[in-house]
């Protein structure tokens, strides 16, 4: 029979202790390092459809720049074609810029395979705004000419764009799914390890309770029976093949000699009061130091030996007691102390995530915010074609009613030119009358009068219908100038209408693609969302794990309490209690970096909507 089998016991338990921590914090880290890889593709992804965006609303602009110096020919646009080709290159070298670093990304085969098709159509398409711009200065008619060539390539262009886009939108799909998946895969393993971890605590705590305290406490209640004068308690346990089974069988051979020498007792009472009953006393108050010195006569000196060999025996199972709980208390800190530690690192990547969740939140506010903001110009812009187009009727109104002003003005000439005849008809019978007056002499001088004031006034009648003339020819003039300037209103509105139903379709496709956008967005708050949720439960279990080991440890120092009682150190004289004091446990685990704790405290008021755009 071993008599070091507890001992091996109490090893193999402290190397089952050792291996559950491990297993533990090996669990932790995987799962933290899982987790943190993944939020870190998230992040990349995230930054690539930004970058994609801004290229994406790049193109645009530089068609709009386009358009603009196209319309800067007209001076009364009120546009400039140097700003507007300033503008342009500004542009343009934003669009290679984000061009080039869509695709400099070699995380997905399908990405790099859609953007590298961007650089070619990205310089042709560049190529040919530059030289509209240059031709609209200083050659309009071929600036018009080189407007188809460009559309086409707009087009080309925006087909290459979509197909890049639908890759990113795609790869950003496909890392939010592969970061769900990770982060149940982790809570799973987590949760497994920690039931692991928990059943094999508790496990040992009750085979050591149920093996090793309880058994002990028997014995001790047979050897308090015995130092009480009870020699006819049967003394259990002396099956048992371990250091209690020795100990039981060494008590139980204690109890036989007790009996045997029952005889002698009177002889030897007072020696044996004064020598094995102190032992027992001191036995029984814990003290495992007392051994019996006096010489006992035959065959009380065996009574003696067994007596001390017993007290031996004991200390020695005291001391692997008190090793073995040590050993369990030690194991239990250090899991508990793992377990904080992991619920920290487990609430910092909370707080991260649900950072991260809240900027997507607002890059998807500001996009459904643009959307709507394009929805509404496209509405003014149908209400500036509707008011194009009634100005378009009032002028041609004012053109045909000017049209009959001018019809009606030649009709007055004509009537003024009777008009100019009469009165020389008049005034030519006015001479007439006056020559026959003076013929009749005296009695045709009253008609002389009368001639003289009717030639007087067909003369006045002439020059007013020679100024009447000259009124209606100005004002005929007048009238041909103000229908030109309708004709010009008239153009300017139809080209103003073309312009203004271009930018309307420009405006219905920028609000599609906002909305688009928005989508994703969407779908990404929503996996990250799930994600948070996730690490905050792995947290609150890590805390329960924590708990619940920290219980373990009470229990383990409860049993050290009670081994504690009994005195065994003969050479120093402490108790197993100021030995457990004396190597009370370190836990090996460094505290957490103030920067880390900072990272864990939330903000205490959610962003507003220009700080959140202003860090997007």
């Amino acid at each position: 029979m071993s008599t070091t089998s507890l001992d091996k016991a109490a090893r193999k338990a402290s190397m089952a202790i050792v291996g559950l921590v491990v297993l533990c914090g090996g669990a932790g880290v995987w799962s933290t390092w899982q987790q943190s890889a993944a939020l870190r593709d998230q992040q990349e992804a995230s930054e690539l459809l930004r970058n994609h965006m801004n290229a994406d609303m790049m193109h645009d602009a530089i068609r709009a720049d386009v358009l603009a110096a196209l319309q800067a020919r007209d001076p009364k646009s009120g546009l400039v074609i140097a700003d507007v080709r300033k503008d342009l290159t500004e542009h343009a070298k934003s669009l290679k810029v984000n061009v080039d670093t869509d695709v400099a990304f070699k995380s997905s085969p399908e990405v790099s395979a859609a953007t590298s098709k961007l650089v070619q159509g990205v310089d042709s398409y560049v190529r040919e705004a530059e030289q509209i711009s240059e031709l609209a200065a200083n050659n309009p008619n071929a600036a018009d000419a080189e407007l188809k060539d460009f559309v086409r390539e707009f087009h080309v262009l925006e087909g290459t764009m979509e197909s890049a886009s639908d890759a990113i939108s795609a790869y950003s799909l496909t890392v939010s799914g592969s970061a769900e998946s990770l982060g149940r895969i982790a809570m799973a393993v987590l949760l497994l390890t920690l039931a692991a971890a928990v059943g094999g605590a508790l496990f040992l705590a009750r085979q050591v309770r149920s093996h090793l305290v309880k058994p002990l406490l028997d014995l001790v209640s047979s050897v308090g029976k015995l130092a009480a004068g009870d020699r006819s308690t049967t003394v259990g346990l002396t099956d048992r093949r371990d250091e209690l089974g020795a100990l039981a069988g060494a008590i139980e051979s204690f109890r036989g000699q007790l009996n045997a020498a029952e005889a002698a007792k009177d002889a030897q009472a007072r020696l044996i009061v004064d020598s094995i009953g102190n032992g027992l006393s001191a036995l029984a108050a814990g003290d495992l130091t007392v051994s019996v010195n006096a010489e006992l006569a035959v065959p009380f000196d065996t009574l003696k030996t067994n007596f001390n060999a017993a007290l031996a025996g004991l200390r020695e199972l005291i001391g692997s007691v008190t090793d073995s709980a040590h050993s369990i208390r030690t194991g239990s800190s250090e899991i508990a102390q793992a377990s904080e530690d992991l619920a920290r690192r487990t609430e910092s990547n909370a707080a991260s995530l649900e950072q991260t969740s809240a900027a997507i939140a607002q890059i998807d506010g500001r996009l459904r915010a643009s959307a709507n903001a394009a929805t509404q110009t496209v509405t003014r812009a149908d209400g500036a074609m509707g008011t194009v187009s009634d100005g378009r009727e009032l002028a041609s109104g004012a053109m045909a009613a000017m049209n009959r002003v001018a019809e009606s003005a030649k009709g007055i000439d004509s009537v003024i030119e009777g008009l100019d005849k009469i009165a020389f008809q008049t005034r030519v019978l006015a001479m007439n009358a006056a020559v026959e007056a003076g013929r009749a002499g005296e009695a045709g001088r009253g008609f002389a009068v009368v001639a003289d004031l009717v030639g007087a006034l067909a003369m006045r009648s002439e020059e007013e219908a020679k100024r009447a003339r000259e009124q209606l020819t100005a004002t005929s003039t007048d009238v041909v100038a103000a229908v030109g300037a309708v004709e010009k209103v008239d153009d300017a509105l139809s080209r103003i209408s073309s312009d203004v139903a271009q930018v309307h379709e420009l405006l219905g496709q920028m609000a599609t693609d906002n909305q688009a956008q928005s989508s994703a967005i969407t779908q990404i708050a929503a996996a990250i969302g799930t994600m948070d949720h996730a690490t905050q439960q792995n947290a609150a279990m890590v805390e329960e794990t924590s708990a619940a080991a920290r219980n373990l440890s009470g229990e383990v120092q409860a049993l050290s309490e009670q081994a504690g009682r009994f005195r065994v150190d003969t050479a120093g004289g402490a108790n197993l209690k100021d030995r457990a004091k004396a190597s009370a446990y370190v836990s090996p685990v460094k505290p957490l970096p103030a920067a880390a704790i900072t990272a864990l405290t939330r903000p205490t008021h959610p962003p507003t909507a220009d700080e959140g755009w202003n860090a997007f």
